[in-house]
């Protein structure tokens, strides 16, 4: 029978593999979906009589339904692992899964902040230590489209501001220089002019961005102060530390910057990271055309 195969592949897992339980649990469920159909619908009585068709019918069920790409990759794994052990103990002489291929991931367009909701969100009152900093921080992202853990780790030495950039050490350490913008450069000065010293209280720390109690700002600590400036700023969407990087990126090739220098400041290896921000930007304009033209 085939569910006899199926009991000793998931012992095989957890014996000799030593998955975890949760692991096991999900190759059961889509490895149980696909025994059914093979049962059922097209009625196999052997794991050798399952052929490269019948697999490939039950990927365009899955399909018919409405699973996501994700579901059914994961699908397309967990038959291909069981497909090998049948081969592997010689179960069958031949893989109904060879070169079944792996459906291609969505790319999820990433979220971006209208320009007007830039303005609203870094139209920061500097009426504290802690808000010069916040404005300088976000004035600072929004102006080179850093990464959040490019701009906790900065040190003040990574600023030159009389020249107009800033260095940064992106993955794998590797270094670029991004410019800095007049705005920007303003909220940098002011913040270390009025901010950081009373932060740091003349303690020797080298990082540029620092808490209430003068040590370097974390990750998290950046997300909390994030959250509540999007709430004071009133915008409704749902705003990561990653917004601003994908909105200064936007926001470039929107207004006519060359996808290659974005490529360069965004400090992506690979232009075609870059370029899902051009099709961000063909949505944004069929959006507007759609709101705004009389006969859309």
């Amino acid at each position: 029978m085939l569910k006899h195969a199926l009991e000793d592949f998931f012992h095989f897992l957890r014996i000799e593999r030593g998955l975890s339980d949760n692991t096991i649990h999900s190759y059961g469920r889509d490895l149980k979906h696909y025994l059914d159909y093979l049962e059922n619908t097209v009625q196999k009585q052997a794991w050798e009589n399952v052929n490269r068709k019948d697999v490939m019918g039950f990927l365009y069920i899955l399909k018919d339904e409405g699973k996501s790409t994700a579901t059914i990759t994961r699908h397309v794994s967990s038959i291909r692992s069981f497909h090998q052990f049948l081969i592997r103990e010689q179960i069958v002489t031949h893989d109904a899964s060879l070169h079944i291929e792996t459906p291609r991931k969505e790319r999820k367009l990433p979220d971006v902040l209208s320009q007007d909701e830039v303005e609203r969100l870094l139209d920061i009152q500097e009426n504290s230590v802690l808000a010069i900093r916040n404005k300088a921080m976000l004035e600072l992202l929004y102006a080179t489209g850093l990464r959040v853990s490019e701009l906790i780790t900065l040190k003040v030495s990574d600023l030159h501001l009389t020249m107009g950039f800033v260095q940064c050490f992106g993955k794998g350490s590797k270094e670029r220089i991004v410019p800095l913008g007049d705005v920007a450069k303003r909220a940098l000065e002011h913040y270390l002019e009025m901010s950081r010293q009373e932060l740091i209280k003349n303690k020797p720390e080298n990082t540029l961005f620092v808490n209430r109690h003068g040590r370097p700002l974390t990750r998290q600590g950046f997300w909390k102060i994030l959250k509540g400036l999007t709430l004071s700023a009133k915008i409704s969407k749902t705003i990561t530390p990653h917004t601003l990087r994908h909105s200064f990126a936007t926001h470039l090739l929107e207004n006519g910057a060359d996808l290659r220098v974005v490529q360069e400041m965004l400090g992506h290896a690979d232009i075609s990271t870059t370029q899902i921000y051009t099709h961000v930007t063909k949505t944004r304009l069929k959006d507007m055309y759609n709101t705004y033209h009389p006969r859309a």
